[in-house]
């Protein structure tokens, strides 16, 4: 096929980054928006410790200035990473992987994740975390990169006695791709806790923002305007688009007055709200986000990384819950994937669910932005590969995506190591327990709720015709696509 022109050769700007410590609320845009590993891999972008220069000792962020030595530095790939070990340092490591993704990164990305996350220092855990290489997408060149901060650190400071990774938002997806790549049953990773993790990956786990694209268009017919030229919704914005994260907000409000009180918005603007909300079934706090993931992300994803071919579809998806359904459904957008735009996305960040570790997780039940959901898609997908017994998931009455309780990150890493030393697996019921000793530390409160289960993924996005079957990705399919030249999204 005819591969179409390349995108121009600066940043595009940035939407708002998943995972990113300020949580803005929906009347202000995201404070974000602005502009083979080791031999046996199965495709990964290269690790490497040299020849990189050694860590150099830096200021710690405030809250560990009197309790941890602190070190940054820059990988051979170009990541920053930052470092720190706590004066009682318990020996062991937690290697954080940074969620997003964002479009640029410096060297204050991963300092700021350590100011974010000092409870584990706090605990005693050393702590290491990437910036990654560049920004844009590519969950399989962030896992390569959270690995390669993991061997500088052993570099440094020698091999810790255990090894915890760690990951929020689409961060989970890149440290739960780092373990089914390099967490072996003689890997260097002891266990994995994932935090409201991005779980169902890539291939399906965009599908509420490419159902929110076309939706949005059908009723506001204003990105693109009809007096502006005309291009596919799957590219979320064409290559040369001159548009801003602001541009598209205000595109928003004009279309739903989403900024406007209620009493202040007019009836078709209400009703282009409601009808947005109740087909996407996504929130107002969080729509505007998500709109401009869906313009600015895939812009990032087809023009950068897969060379403008579409990765999404929309073929056979019956929407509903407007006031005209059947209008809808004649006159929203269609489209269908190209076959192998999807399976370079599925092999980037879809997980097979072949877990060898024990994985923790902790997600609140009314997180907006990666919607619990996508725990059942993770449960779905390691009980698809036989290895549920290694998965323990937990869930707290908490709706803040990017942050949660402190006592409740200090419950879950001791948990986790735990099980990892002693094989004693915790449960939802025990994590409920244990948690109240640590919140008479940290005092931020313990939220679990120990019978709660996620409905199934279906239940929140629409599947496509065979998507709900889990692994998205088999370790079958991994293995047989690993072997075609240029599979996958390049670093």
């Amino acid at each position: 096929m005819t591969t179409p022109a390349a995108p121009p050769s600066g940043p595009p700007v940035r939407p708002p980054a998943e995972g990113r410590s300020a949580v803005r609320r929906r009347r202000a845009l995201p404070a974000a928006v602005a502009a083979a590993a080791c031999l046996g891999t199965l495709g990964s972008a290269p690790v490497t410790s040299a020849p990189a220069a050694r860590p150099t000792a830096a200021e710690c962020p405030s809250d560990l200035a009197h309790k941890a030595r602190c070190y940054t530095g820059r990988d051979a790939h170009g990541a920053y990473y930052t470092m720190a070990v706590p004066k009682d340092w318990n020996g062991s490591l937690v290697v954080h992987a940074h969620g997003g993704p964002d479009f640029s990164y410096d060297a204050s990305t991963p300092t700021e994740d350590l100011e974010r996350w000092a409870v584990m220092v706090g605990e005693g855990y050393a702590w290491v975390g990437s910036s990654y290489r560049r920004g844009g997408y590519g969950v399989r060149m962030a896992a390569a990169d959270t690995e390669n901060a993991r061997r500088l650190f052993v570099d440094r400071f020698g091999r810790p006695d255990r090894t915890y990774l760690h990951g929020q938002s689409w961060g989970g997806n890149v440290a739960a791709k780092a373990a089914e790549t390099y967490g072996g049953r003689h890997g260097p990773y002891d266990g994995v806790l994932l935090t409201n993790g991005a779980l169902a990956g890539g291939s399906r786990g965009y599908d509420v923002r490419v159902d929110l694209r076309v939706v949005y268009q059908y009723y506001c017919r204003n990105l693109p305007r009809p007096t502006e030229p005309q291009y596919p919704l799957w590219q979320g914005l064409p290559a040369d688009s001159t548009l801003t994260p602001e541009d598209v907000h205000g595109r928003l409000q004009e279309c739903t007055g989403i900024d406007s009180a209620p009493q202040d918005r007019t009836p078709l603007q209400q009703r282009n709200l409601d009808d947005v909300l109740a087909v996407t079934r996504t929130s107002e706090e969080t729509l505007d986000a998500h709109l401009l993931y869906a313009a600015f992300l895939f812009q990032d994803v087809v023009w950068k990384r897969l060379d403008g071919r579409n990765p999404f579809s929309n073929r056979g998806v019956r929407y509903d819950g407007s006031h005209d359904d059947k209008a809808l459904n004649a006159g929203v957008a269609r489209f269908s994937a190209d076959p192998t735009a999807r399976r370079d996305l599925s092999y980037d960040s879809d997980l097979t669910g072949r877990i060898t570790l024990p994985v923790l997780t902790l997600h609140a039940i009314g997180d907006s932005q990666v919607f619990v959901e996508h725990e059942a898609a993770y449960r779905a997908t390691v009980r698809g590969a036989g290895r549920d017994d290694r998965l323990v998931q937990t869930f707290t009455r908490e709706s803040d995506h990017s942050v949660l309780s402190a006592s409740e990150y200090a419950n879950s890493l001791d948990a986790l190591d735990t099980w990892a030393r002693t094989g004693r697996k915790p449960t939802p019921a025990s994590l409920a327990r244990s948690c109240e000793a640590f919140d008479r530390t940290y005092g931020t409160g313990c939220f679990h709720e120990p019978g709660f289960r996620p409905e199934p993924f279906a239940t929140k996005v629409r599947p496509r015709p065979g998507g709900d079957r889990w692994p998205a990705m088999t370790a079958a399919q991994e293995r047989a696509w690993s072997r075609i030249d240029g599979v996958g999204i390049a670093p």
